[in-house]
């Protein structure tokens, strides 16, 4: 994981829903389709998911109002302690702590039915080892029989195409208008790139534009699927976005 990735997320913590049209619908359209996923490989309720990139909770707190007992970690303190506020606003149970997803067998007790890291969080490791050490560690808080599930950007795609802008997202809601898009400066080999995320937003007398900044790889579904693997995982699927609803590809894995 790259230093910069840490202070990404600590300094857009605060911010985060705003790269959203509407969080809220995002928590439950997310929840809804991870939820589709999870029950078709384990069917029945009161499961118990470890969520070891949660981020701010988005997907955390829709599948705990699905009745998931779900545990929610991440490396950003600041990205914590907004999922523990939101949860409990919404009077959701949910239980969080500070973790980094290479290190979970020593940093979270105890095995889960469901291991996941949406949105896009793995390939802020850049090196084979790396990826390696978090399937590892994903694999080991996974009880016999569980489900590791895993969302990335379509990088098949993108590796091809290699974009240098995300089109703008204009979103009008009751606090003002704002703007929200990328840009993504590639390395020569296409094989990582820089993201500079700007959130631009109207205010008096003009706009104020805020922007954070890291770093991805750009990792091929392939190069995935030998990392699990390696990993000690088998039975690897992937779900597009037209099979699921989810905006990202999905794969997922069992413990071998």
């Amino acid at each position: 994981m790259t230093d910069d990735a840490l202070t990404f997320y600590e300094q857009l913590a605060n911010d985060y829903h705003l790269i959203y049209i509407d969080w809220e619908q995002s928590i439950q359209r997310h929840a809804a389709a991870l939820d589709r996923v999870i029950r078709f490989h384990l069917p029945g309720d009161g499961l118990t998911v470890l969520d070891c990139a949660a981020g701010i909770g988005t997907q955390a707190i829709g599948l705990a109002q699905r009745g998931y007992r779900v545990h929610a970690t991440d490396l950003s303190p600041a990205a914590v302690a907004r999922a523990a506020q939101e949860a409990e606003r919404r009077g959701v149970p949910l239980t969080t702590g500070m973790a980094d997803f290479r290190t979970l067998a020593d940093q979270v007790p105890g095995e889960f039915d469901v291991v996941l890291a949406c949105d896009n969080a793995l390939p802020h490791l850049v090196d084979d080892a790396d990826l390696l050490r978090a399937a590892e560690n994903m694999r080991a808080k996974l009880r016999p029989g569980g489900l590791l599930l895993l969302s990335i950007r379509d990088y098949d795609e993108l590796r091809r195409e290699r974009p240098r802008v995300t089109p703008p997202t204009i979103i009008d809601a009751p606090e003002g208008r704002r703007i929200v898009f990328q840009v993504w400066d590639w390395a020569p080999d296409g094989r990582t790139y820089a993201l500079e995320l700007f959130i631009v937003r109207r205010a008096a007398g003009g706009w104020q534009t805020s922007s954070y900044r890291t770093r991805y790889r750009a990792l091929e579904r392939a190069e995935l699927d030998a990392i699990l693997t390696r990993a000690g995982l088998t039975d690897t699927r992937w779900y597009m976005p037209q099979d699921v609803g989810f905006h990202q590809p999905i794969v997922t894995a069992r413990p071998a």
